[in-house]
């Protein structure tokens, strides 16, 4: 065979092992993200226009998110912080809306003393996917709650719904597995 034919099956063969290497990182790639961020990554799926962009965007997230100094609460912290939303939700018999509007600050204030920055809450929600993707939709589902309560449009269940979605989110920035809430649960 010629010279020029051998090299077309050189070239062909590495433009084919390439295309495997790239597929299986690709792969990797889309299997670590699906682990890391789990119900996150699906919804970043249907919101996006393809797998690409949904991954190129939560990729972003974690590389913000490793730029962060995010620490856990101290221990005594974490006792404050839970006796503080037992009151939270004791008071939600007779002040439920206030008692989401507390509950809201309770997040904000856990947040914050973690090291998250308080941008818009599109960012938070972002940041917080991160580290929390079982419960940043829980953070989604609050905050509409809130904001449709403050305009009188929530019944007391749908208050109550908002709260157990902070208490979600609230258990999960405690750290330490949230032990004392759910303790007192």
């Amino acid at each position: 065979m010629d010279t020029w034919v051998w090299i077309a099956i050189v070239v062909l063969v590495i433009a084919v092992i390439a295309a495997i290497v790239w597929e299986m990182a690709a792969r990797r790639k889309t299997a670590a993200l699906q682990e890391q961020f789990g119900p996150e990554y699906e919804r970043a799926m249907r919101v996006s226009e393809s797998r690409r962009d949904a991954e190129n965007e939560l990729s972003a997230r974690r590389e913000r998110r490793a730029t962060l100094d995010i620490r856990p609460l101290s221990a005594s912290a974490r006792d404050r912080y839970a006796d503080a939303w037992r009151e939270v939700q004791a008071s939600f018999v007779d002040e439920p809306t206030a008692s989401l509007v507390e509950a809201n600050r309770l997040v904000l204030i856990v947040m914050r003393e973690r090291g998250y920055p308080m941008d818009d809450f599109e960012q938070r929600v972002a940041d917080i996917s991160v580290d929390h993707p079982n419960v940043v939709d829980h953070y989604r589902a609050a905050n509409a709650i809130s904001a449709d309560a403050a305009d009188d449009r929530m019944t007391t269940e749908d208050m109550r719904q908002g709260l157990v979605h902070y208490r979600a989110l609230f258990t999960d920035l405690l750290g330490e597995d949230g032990e004392q809430l759910r303790q007192a649960r």
